[in-house]
């Protein structure tokens, strides 16, 4: 016998019951994160392009690998001046101080001369680092310091490798600056960077260096 519909079809909600649905109540875990290392942050407005990213990844993996860094300079020379001292300046805020010369050293090959900030901010790290032998090495390889060096950096040139307190570097700062003819009229000496220089020689035992300072700033004073 064949069955009715009634039997088939399945019974209606009447306006009498009601669903009630149970929807879990949702909770949120604050997470924080931090710093993985004792790296500070990067600078705000600080972006890195793909190719310094590669380059920066490059020199860290030779460096771990125990490859020749030497490789890594054709790579390193195609890069446009901005990039090169991105990743200098982001190698440094990591603490790779070897891999920071390094490219220091192919942006003074590509983009001479270079800004003697880029020389302080190195001697600052590597101070950091208690790797003060490399301070000297790394004063003892400029050639010399261009009469159109700003002043300012200058000053910070020669604060940085004072408060390293590198006397045989601090003296050879002084020297490439006189054989470049600072304090004469071509150079006049800027009595702040005369300053600087004065107090650090006598605070590292150069006093008679020191009174030379001060005399060349003196003698253009009006």
């Amino acid at each position: 016998m064949a069955l009715s519909l009634s039997q088939t079809r399945p019974p209606s909600l009447s306006h009498s019951h009601t669903l009630s649905v149970i929807v879990p109540k949702r909770t949120f875990v604050s997470i924080r994160c931090g710093p993985r290392d004792n790296r500070g942050p990067l600078l705000k407005g600080r972006i890195l392009s793909t190719e310094a990213i590669q380059s920066i990844q490059s020199l860290k993996r030779a460096h771990r690998t125990g490859v020749s860094l030497s490789l890594t300079l054709r790579p390193l020379r195609r890069l446009i001046k901005s990039d090169l001292i991105s990743v200098l300046r982001e190698l440094l805020r990591q603490d790779y101080c070897t891999l920071a010369v390094h490219v220091l050293s192919t942006l003074r090959t590509e983009y001479p001369p270079l800004d003697l900030v880029l020389y302080a901010d190195i001697v600052n790290a590597l101070t950091r680092n208690k790797e003060f032998d490399e301070i000297d090495r790394l004063i003892g390889e400029i050639d010399g310091i261009d009469q159109r060096s700003d002043d300012k950096a200058l000053a910070k040139l020669i604060r940085a490798v004072v408060g390293a307190e590198r006397r045989e570097s601090v003296v050879r700062v002084y020297t490439l600056m006189r054989e470049s003819g600072w304090g004469s009229e071509s150079w006049e000496a800027d009595e702040y960077v005369a300053e600087v220089l004065s107090k650090g020689l006598l605070r590292l035992g150069e006093p008679d260096l020191a009174s030379q300072v001060s005399l060349k700033s003196s003698i253009l004073k009006p």
